[in-house]
C-alpha cells in the first residue's frame, strides 16, 4: 500500500490514464446528465476504479466526485478524496488531448494531496501541502508578474464582459484551455500569470490544481478573494482567482 497520499493518487492517476485512453478516439458511448453537460462511458469507467481502489486503500476517507451521487456521510470525515474521472469531457469525446484526471485529498476542508494528470500530453503535476509542486518531477515557480493589463490570464470568453470589471475589461491577454484543473496547474508551472473564473466552480474541478499552484507559489481564492475550503454542503466555491502572488489583489480589485 502506498505510503502517502500522494503517493496513492500517483499511481491512481496513472493507472485512471491507462483506462481512459482504452476509449479515447474510440467512439465511446456519451449520454447528456442534463444542461449540455456530457458523461462519458469512459468518466465512469474511471470513477469506479478511483473510487474502488482509493477507498480500499483508505476505507475511513470520504468521497466527492463529479460522477458518483453524494453521500452526505462525508461530512462527517476529517478526511475525503475530491475527485473529477475526466476533467474536460467534451474534449475527451472530441477526440482532442487536453483532458485530466484530477485527484485531491482534502482534510478538515483543506487540500493536503493532489495530483493532476494529463495523458496524452504526459504531464503529471502532483503537489502535497508545504511540500511544493511538480511537473514530472520538476519543481514548479508560479509567474512573478503584478502588471493585470500585460498578463496572460487563462479565462472563459464570457469574463471578457464589462460587467464583471469596475473600471471595464483590462487589456491582459486571454487564453483558454478546456480543463480547469490543468488551467491551475498551468499557473502553478508559471506558464500563464493567471486563471479566472467566474462562476460557481465544482469542487471536483478545481481542489487538486488549487494545491498545485498555491504549493508553486501563485495565490488560490474565491472571486471575493476569500480562502477556500473544500467537502462543503454545496461542494461548490463562488468562482476561483488564481494569479501570482502580486497580480492577484490586483485582479480582486478590479473585478466588480
Amino acid at each position: 500500500m502506498p505510503a502517502t497520499d500522494l503517493d496513492l493518487l500517483t499511481e491512481a492517476a496513472i493507472e485512471a490514464g491507462r483506462i481512459a485512453r482504452r476509449y479515447w478516439r474510440e467512439d465511446p458511448q456519451v449520454w447528456d446528465k442534463g444542461g449540455d453537460d456530457p458523461v462519458s462511458e469512459a468518466d465512469l469507467a474511471v470513477d469506479t476504479y478511483l473510487k474502488t481502489e482509493l477507498l480500499r486503500a483508505r476505507p475511513d476517507y470520504g468521497w466527492v466526485s463529479e460522477e458518483t451521487e453524494d453521500d452526505p456521510a462525508r461530512l462527517a470525515a476529517s478526511r475525503v478524496f475530491i475527485v473529477d474521472p475526466i476533467d474536460g469531457t467534451r474534449a475527451f469525446v472530441a477526440g482532442e488531448p487536453t483532458w485530466a484526471h484530477s485527484l485531491a485529498v482534502a482534510e478538515n476542508g483543506r487540500v493536503t494531496a493532489a495530483c493532476v494528470y494529463l495523458p496524452v500530453r504526459d504531464k503529471l503535476y502532483c503537489a502535497a501541502v508545504d511540500s511544493g509542486a511538480t511537473l514530472n518531477g520538476t519543481p514548479l515557480r508560479a509567474s512573478t508578474s503584478d502588471d493585470l493589463d500585460r498578463a496572460t490570464v487563462l479565462t472563459p470568453r464570457v469574463t471578457m464582459q464589462d460587467r464583471f470589471w469596475k473600471r471595464g475589461v483590462p487589456t491582459f491577454e486571454r487564453h483558454f484551455r478546456p480543463s480547469l484543473a490543468y488551467r491551475l496547474a498551468l499557473v502553478g508551472e508559471g506558464r500563464f500569470d493567471a486563471m479566472l473564473t467566474l462562476r460557481p466552480a465544482w469542487e471536483w474541478d478545481i481542489a487538486a490544481g488549487a494545491l498545485i499552484a498555491t504549493e508553486a507559489g501563485a495565490k488560490v481564492t474565491d472571486r471575493h478573494g476569500s480562502a477556500l475550503t473544500f467537502n462543503s454542503v454545496a461542494r461548490q466555491t463562488a468562482g476561483v482567482v488564481t494569479a501570482a502572488s502580486a497580480l492577484h489583489p490586483r485582479i480582486i480589485d478590479a473585478l466588480a
